[in-house]
């Protein structure tokens, strides 16, 4: 076990972790497989075709046409027949090609697209950690304060205003009224002109107003786990014998409360990696970013079936992959758990 990283403890990769860890990824692999192929039914139910929109704009097109289509697209075929040849492109890594007019590869298209939406919700998230878990935590300490009260008036103010409205109003006043930030777009006219620091300066310039947006709904309800969680430890009989003791407040709280209020909020984390695509179709379409999220939303209009599947295989990759790392944390967390 020398190759371990130092900072890790050693008692994380024993053989009942290891085993542990191992039948969670074969569950999780037909937990894949499950998702795909209930995703590709339902989205062949819903009304119109890849082709509509062809034979639409096409007053010349007819049935013929259509049927042409159909055959490029390989949607004559029989549902089952269709899904397992996507399948066995999808074991190849092959998403396979946009029915859209560019007829572009799915993996390619989303490559260009998932970079600015992992930055933005990354940020979102590293930001709402900072402040939600102090804030949670002196929450708790100062519980029925007038801190505490405060700080929950305004958490449920946040947790209550929906995220598209805040957007607007955040365009209206920073953006349209005041002048601070832009309101779309990723980039200003002179960005190739910029320095490497103007250029960075230029993005968090344009992302601010929606970063803020993803970061000030989840603070509101992150801030509440963490609080609820550190009330409920700091009811147990160790912190009750730790304050008897004589030790410190800040060593009651990070030495031995902390840790065991983390593993809820450990849950949490691992249930919004899916909000990294589905939060931003909103907050994409209204800022006009081009994301990840405003690219599924055009392939939902278009009934293009590869980018909509395409799409959905990453955001239950994404999920799975956040419930393998929460178990992870988990062992990091809880001693108890690694046995």
């Amino acid at each position: 076990m020398d190759f371990m990283p130092r900072f890790l403890p050693r008692a994380l990769f024993n053989r009942a972790m290891l085993i542990r860890m191992v039948r969670k990824c074969l569950w999780l692999t037909l937990t894949l497989l499950g998702i795909t192929v209930i995703s590709f039914w339902v989205i062949h139910l819903a009304p119109g075709s890849p082709t509509d929109m062809d034979i639409t704009l096409n007053p010349l097109a007819g049935e013929v046409a259509r049927k042409r289509l159909e055959a490029v697209y390989g949607l004559d075929k029989p549902l089952y027949i269709q899904y397992f040849d996507w399948l066995n492109r999808l074991l190849r890594l092959d998403f396979g090609a946009s029915m859209s007019a560019d007829a572009r590869p799915v993996l390619e298209k989303i490559g260009e697209r998932l970079p600015l939406t992992i930055t933005m919700n990354l940020v979102s998230l590293i930001l709402t950690l900072i402040v939600a878990i102090p804030l949670g935590i002196l929450s708790a300490w100062k519980q029925n304060s007038l801190l505490d009260k405060g700080v929950t008036i305004l958490v449920f103010l946040g947790f209550a205003i929906p995220s598209f409205w805040l957007a607007l109003l955040l365009m209206l006043w920073f953006g349209i009224d005041l002048r601070l930030f832009p309101i779309s777009g990723i980039t200003s006219m002179d960005f190739d002109s910029l320095s490497a620091y103007g250029k960075f300066k230029d993005l968090a310039w344009h992302l601010a107003l929606p970063i803020a947006v993803y970061t000030v709904g989840s603070l509101a309800a992150m801030s509440r786990y963490m609080r609820s969680c550190m009330l409920e430890v700091l009811r147990q009989d160790y912190i009750l014998t730790a304050r008897a003791k004589g030790l410190s407040t800040s060593s009651i709280i990070f030495k031995h409360a902390l840790r065991n209020a983390l593993l809820p909020l450990i849950t949490l984390l691992g249930l919004s990696v899916p909000g990294l695509i589905g939060g931003s179709v909103i907050i994409e379409s209204i800022f006009a970013l081009p994301g990840l999220g405003q690219l599924f939303y055009a392939a939902v209009m278009a009934r293009d079936y590869t980018m909509i599947m395409g799409n959905l295989v990453l955001g239950a990759a994404l999920t799975l992959i956040g419930n393998l790392l929460a178990d992870f944390c988990y062992g990091l967390a809880d001693p108890r758990i690694r046995t």
